[in-house]
């Protein structure tokens, strides 16, 4: 069976064509001094030669590998420093792959929950995943979200057990919605210096009590050491404190809101230094 035509010689265009690159790529090697230029035939030309291909070669290996252009060249020049740069490029990749391996998880993630739950934190969605349908509601996963950039996926997991107990005890859900809307009607036409607003502090203080004795008494501090102990906590994205982060989450909150909310702490906390149950604040 005959060859077909073998060139000695080829233009650019072949060229390209072979090595999986294209003519401008080529040329952009000739202006760094990665590829040398070959001399011009009687048409003005390029031709490129056997070892030119071989060259060419290489470089898109190398280039399809990720490593930088001018690394390549100093690669081929025997430079001092390529083994450093090379290590950076691993280094890199790897982390890379750590990006590529967490996206592929948290869509699975996604599709196994099949809801936006799912792009929590396994530690967090874990906690949640046996609720019925519905019982958890959009506010709840906004503030799971919210959590988990401030104080981690820990964090959020604690709070996910607040969520539980509102989804399983119908008094406290019908109580948590009483003070949501109350809480809510703390708008600029209320004074921070309104009565009401000790009042109702010291209600929200009662009903956080009331949750925390239900998820005592429901087990899930235990169930979450026992998720902890199998379970790393994962970093998060977390690149600030969370007073940091606190101080950058806007909230559309009145002097009468933020008075509000400055008093439950002080509640919750006057009654955590004493020792007393908060259902007295």
């Amino acid at each position: 069976m005959p060859l077909p035509a073998i060139p000695r010689r080829v233009k650019i265009g072949d060229a390209a064509a072979f090595a999986g690159t294209t003519p401008r790529a080529i040329r952009h090697y000739h202006a760094i001094g990665l590829l040398a230029e070959p001399e011009r035939g009687g048409d003005d030309r390029r031709r490129y030669a056997h070892g030119d291909m071989i060259r060419l070669l290489w470089i898109r290996k190398m280039a399809d590998a990720g490593v930088s252009l001018e690394d390549i060249r100093a690669g081929f020049e025997g430079a001092a420093g390529i083994e450093q740069s090379l290590a950076r490029l691993e280094e890199s990749l790897t982390s890379k792959a750590a990006a590529i391996e967490a996206q592929r998880a948290a869509v699975h993630r996604l599709r196994e929950v099949g809801s936006p739950l799912g792009l929590l934190s396994p530690l967090v969605s874990g906690r949640l995943r046996d609720l019925a349908p519905g019982a958890l509601r959009p506010a709840d996963l906004d503030a799971l979200l919210v959590t988990e950039r401030i104080f981690g996926s820990l964090g959020a997991a604690v709070q996910a057990d607040r969520f539980i107990v509102l989804a399983t005890h119908p008094a406290l859900r019908a109580e948590e919605d009483r003070l949501a809307e109350a809480e809510a009607a703390l708008d600029d036409t209320v004074s921070p210096d309104d009565p009401r607003i000790g009042e109702l502090a010291a209600q929200r203080c009662a009903h956080e009590a009331a949750l925390g004795v239900a998820i005592a008494g429901s087990g899930l501090d235990d169930a979450l050491d026992v998720l902890l102990d199998q379970e790393d906590e994962e970093g998060g994205e977390a690149s600030m404190s969370p007073m940091e982060a606190i101080g950058r989450m806007p909230y559309d909150f009145s002097p009468a809101r933020v008075r509000y909310e400055e008093r439950v702490l002080e509640l919750l906390h006057s009654a955590d230094r004493d020792g007393d149950t908060p259902r007295t604040c």
